[in-house]
């Protein structure tokens, strides 16, 4: 399942390296609209011989507004709002609404809780898990909605101080999907290594 990031921002170099708790990452990650990122999406598979590397910029014009664009290896936007997804691919178009897709319900409505720093909405659809420090931090979140939880096991965000780095997607079914953002995005620019892409995720 992708996932948007907040825009980059620079770690806080002089915050003492002591635990933290989800509600100090939330605060970092609060952003208003509209904010975008880049980001690079790592998908392994058995049927492929290297894993599928995916490049684009997810977008949150609105409040309510989240829109992922693909810019390679191929174009494609999908545009979630208002209860719908809206899907444009090749000129073509597909609309249908997200309780066909409860993954898709369940990024809009986490990214809308963490880009807004409400804890108690993000709290209605996951359960959080905080660990590491200031500079190297980690954020798991289990998906309390049954149709969510039967797609998804969990989803881990990494990141250092106010920036969101990195997602690691571990689906019920299936292999890992990973998602660089912001500064790790940058840094993956021209590396097909999986093994380092790897490493970029949860570089600390």
């Amino acid at each position: 399942m992708p996932w948007m990031a907040a825009s980059a921002a620079p770690p806080e170099a002089s915050v003492p390296a002591s635990a933290i708790d989800a509600g100090w990452i939330l605060s970092k990650l609060t952003r208003p609209a509209p904010t975008h990122t880049d980001f690079v999406e790592v998908r392994g598979s058995k049927l492929l011989k290297a894993p599928l590397r995916i490049e684009g910029q997810y977008s949150r014009p609105t409040d309510d507004t989240l829109v992922r664009a693909v810019h390679a290896p191929y174009a494609e936007t999908t545009t979630i709002r208002n209860g719908e997804a809206r899907i444009e691919r090749n000129g073509k178009v597909r609309t249908f609404s997200l309780d066909r897709a409860p993954e898709l319900q369940g990024l809009q409505a986490s990214f809308g809780a963490m880009l807004a720093g409400d804890r108690d909405l993000l709290e209605r659809f996951y359960e959080i898990d905080a660990s590491g420090t200031r500079q190297a931090w980690s954020l798991q979140l289990v998906p309390r909605d049954k149709a969510l939880a039967a797609k998804v096991r969990d989803i881990v965000l990494h990141g250092r101080g106010a920036e969101l780095r990195c997602i690691e997607t571990r689906p019920v079914q299936g292999d890992m999907q990973r998602t660089l953002l912001a500064g790790a995005a940058r840094s993956a620019r021209g590396t097909t290594s999986a093994d380092k892409l790897a490493a970029l995720c949860t570089a600390r």
